[in-house]
């Protein structure tokens, strides 16, 4: 068993796959319509084409309970999920000259350091870095 597909809930896949591509500078893999105005986009990092695909789901504009899960999570200021990167002060302050807002600063906590930053498209993301 491994992974291959993780789903992300968001508002607005467009919005979201500017901010995940351009950005986070992830890259679209699968873009396929399915109906109503939502697609099966996915995308990968571009550090690992081959690895696990982001699946930019459109949950919270179809399904209530998802948009109520989401922003309970949101108002809450938990991290929906998080992305390993080599260097979370070196990926913060790229981010920051790209005027992503962050709600946690970079910070050690044990044996990793943290980031969390707001996705713009109803999430609040988690860096890591193992220190």
């Amino acid at each position: 068993m491994k992974i291959k597909i993780v789903s992300i809930p968001v508002d607005n896949q467009d919005k979201a796959l500017e901010f995940y591509t351009k950005k986070l500078n992830f890259v679209k893999k699968i873009d396929i319509p399915v109906g109503d105005g939502n697609r099966w986009l996915t995308l990968v990092s571009d550090e690992e084409q081959d690895g696990p695909e982001l699946l930019l789901e459109p949950s919270p504009k179809n399904f209530e309970p998802a948009k109520t899960y989401q922003k309970a999570l949101f108002d809450a200021g938990i991290p929906y999920t998080q992305f390993n990167v080599s260097d979370v002060q070196k990926e913060y302050d790229r981010l920051i000259s790209l005027d992503v807002t962050f709600t946690v600063k970079p910070t050690e906590m044990g044996t990793a350091k943290i980031a969390v930053f707001n996705d713009t498209c109803g999430n609040h993301i988690q860096i890591v870095e193992i220190l």
